[in-house]
């Protein structure tokens, strides 16, 4: 199925609605009310580009694109990336179990080295969450 175009501004509110529901309101909020006019441009390319157009595609489920994200997350070696969307995952109904399966693949594709910082990364947030001891 084709996605039909949509405006800057349409992706821009559908893109913000959706990382709110998948980050948590209180995150995207306050990037949004700390971002000065410099750091304003980017909150609107990261809402419109990577939620309103990408994200906001319906032929891949949030559950996949999280996993997607978790994986090329643990490629950029981005750990404090990789915190933010395994909180994102959880919301998105990925289990710790296939955030761990995510980053085992990611881990042979990637290096040890990348798949332990996202690992560690990972861990962190779901000891916080309670998901994990």
């Amino acid at each position: 199925m084709k996605d039909k175009q949509k405006t800057v501004g349409e992706l821009f509110d559908e893109g913000l609605n959706l990382r709110r529901e998948v980050l948590g309101a209180d995150y995207v909020d306050g990037s949004m009310e700390q971002a000065n006019d410099f750091m304003m441009e980017f909150q609107h390319i990261t809402t419109e580009w990577c939620w309103g157009y990408a994200w906001g595609r319906d032929t891949i489920d949030r559950k996949t694109r999280s996993m997607l994200n978790l994986a090329m997350l643990t490629a950029l070696n981005r750990a404090a990336e990789i915190k933010l969307h395994v909180r994102g995952a959880v919301n998105n109904g990925v289990s710790v179990e296939e955030i761990r399966e995510t980053l085992l693949h990611a881990t042979v594709y990637c290096g040890i080295p990348a798949g332990l910082d996202a690992f560690k990364a990972a861990n962190e947030v779901l000891k916080d969450m309670g998901k994990v001891d």
